[in-house]
């Protein structure tokens, strides 16, 4: 009842003429007491409609008492300009800490600089962690630890002079592009507006965004799928299977995952998931194509189809999914999975989703799949359109995916002092065709990024990117994977010793030595233990006679 009145007398206080500002609540002596700025003869109804507008209340229970605890101003945040510690050094803002960003700012912090002129160089990312992104799938087969695959930013920066800021970008303006009054002794590329309300003077900016899950092109997609592309997709999908594996325990009652894709990401998901669940669920993998990998070696194909096949996952392929919805309880869940009508097993209750599949050619019948789990690997769209301001919209020139268009020394046309690389840039080939967004494309013009910042900004001519195609890699689960290195032609690892060559590969590829040696001590350490077990598991069949 006490804090019910004092609830009510702040209330009736917030009536009286105020200047619309911010509210804050203190505690102290068990009293609350509301602290507002001296009156500037404000209406009390048009502070109160500027008030419900600006102000947000949150009430939630502390110990036994209840109480206002703090208010969130829903004003416009004011921006704050960084300060850089040294103006006269040049400044280099990277914006996505993915393989192309990271990696450029490790390259610039290797190379050799003039006292004078290295650069104080800012890394911006919306995570606090770095992805490592090919094994994200040894998450769901619990091969590696989440730290081994995803270290935080600060711990690989910690012996470096990167600062790394948490945020999100909001707008860019760029001053840098041909045209444009700009004086010719100002040296500034432009600026950057985080979400914070944070605004980054920059001279040379590096934009390595990356891309997102495209789902908003199947109805229910959105709300329905999850993608597989980051380590809160990862997570994601590890809680829903694991709850699906308890409610599913010691029940005849098998788990359905589909998933929406079949190139690289969906077969390697579908291999993972398949092999986890084993007899205890069924994994159907749906592709518009009428075969799985396209794009990739044949040997690596013919080894994943074969996979696939031992571990029962079903393909649907020549299907595109039209719409994906709940399963609704008037349905019939029995005549969609042929559930036996006579078993006494009682189903869980499980939330299921019903995929409309429409035949991609003729001659085909249109289908309807039910699952417990769908996973989206199909469709991406970079983050670059968004961040238009909306003055001068346009101004980085992007092609119809929404990238960047670039020259061959990784430079955003028109912008002399913005270089872009990985899924932000469109960057073609010696054929004309777009560079694929994988990682070792992002690997390699990472090394090139960093080359010409340094090139730029001591007046050395930019070199031109030439990709190097070093070969194609596809886990298949746990201890099987598949390589085709393009240096030894015919050449094709499958198996665990093409498990093992892969995770040598990404051992070698992982950020810092520091934490290579971390992970490759502990990558030793469960193989030895794996090794001992199945040495005791074999010694014991043989002594037992079995």
């Amino acid at each position: 009842m006490l804090l019910a009145s004092q609830i009510r007398m702040s209330l009736v206080a917030l009536a009286a003429p105020a200047s619309p500002t911010v509210l804050a609540f203190r505690r102290g002596a068990n009293q609350w007491s509301a602290l507002f700025p001296k009156s500037r003869g404000t209406g009390s109804s048009l502070f109160a409609n500027s008030l419900r507008k600006r102000l947000r209340l949150r009430f939630f229970a502390s110990g036994n008492n209840g109480g206002i605890v703090e208010e969130i101003s829903e004003a416009k945040k004011e921006p704050k300009n960084f300060v850089w510690p040294d103006n006269k050094k040049p400044r280099v803002c990277i914006l996505g800490g993915g393989f192309g960003g990271l990696y450029t700012a490790l390259r610039l912090e290797s190379l050799e600089w003039p006292d004078d002129n290295k650069p104080q160089i800012i890394l911006v990312d919306q995570s606090e962690r770095f992805v490592f992104k090919p094994m994200l799938y040894e998450l769901l087969s619990g091969e590696v630890d989440e730290w081994e695959i995803a270290p935080r930013f600060l711990d690989l920066l910690a012996n470096t002079s990167v600062q790394f800021f948490k945020d999100r970008v909001k707008v860019l303006h760029p001053s840098d592009h041909w045209g444009m009054n700009v004086s010719k002794e100002s040296r500034c590329g432009g600026t950057v507006h985080l979400e914070s309300g944070l605004q980054i003077e920059y001279d040379w900016l590096v934009l390595a965004l990356g891309a997102e899950a495209k789902l908003d092109v199947v109805p229910g997609a959105t709300e329905f799928a999850i993608p597989f592309s980051t380590l809160e997709d990862a997570r994601k999908v590890n809680d829903k299977l694991t709850t699906l594996e308890r409610k599913t325990f010691g029940k005849d009652v098998q788990i359905s995952v589909a998933v929406v894709g079949c190139g690289y990401s969906g077969v390697e998901l579908a291999a993972t998931l398949a092999e986890r669940l084993q007899n205890r669920g069924i994994v159907r993998a749906i592709n518009v194509e009428t075969m799985i990998c396209p794009n990739a070696p044949p040997a690596n194909r013919e080894a994943a189809l074969k996979v696939l096949s031992s571990r029962k996952v079903e393909l649907l392929l020549g299907y595109f999914v039209r719409c994906i919805r709940k399963l609704s309880e008037l349905e019939s869940s029995d005549t969609l999975t042929g559930v036996d009508e006579n078993s006494t097993e009682v189903a869980p209750a499980i939330e299921k989703y019903i995929l409309e599949l429409q035949p991609a050619e003729r001659g085909m019948q249109s289908a309807i799949l039910e699952a417990d789990l769908v996973l989206w690997t199909v469709g991406t769209k970079p983050p670059l359109p968004q961040l238009e301001p909306s003055d001068a919209p346009f101004v980085i020139p992007l092609n119809a995916r929404g990238q960047a268009e670039t020259d061959e020394t990784l430079r955003v046309k028109g912008h002399p002092r913005i270089f872009a690389l990985g899924d932000s840039s469109a960057l073609r080939d010696s054929s004309g065709k777009i560079l694929p967004a994988t990682a070792q494309v992002a690997f390699q013009q990472a090394d090139f990024t960093g080359w010409n910042l340094w090139a730029a900004i001591n007046g050395r001519p930019l070199l031109p990117f030439r990709f190097q195609n070093l070969g194609e890699m596809m886990t298949l689960g746990r201890n099987d994977a598949v390589i085709s290195p393009s240096f030894i032609d015919g050449l094709t690892l499958e198996g665990p010793v093409g498990h093992t060559a892969r995770k040598i590969a990404y051992l070698i590829r992982l950020p810092t030595d520091e934490h290579r040696l971390k992970v490759g001590i502990s990558w030793l350490t469960k193989s030895s233990i794996d090794l001992v077990s199945s040495l005791q598991s074999t010694l014991y069949k043989v002594l037992s006679g079995s």
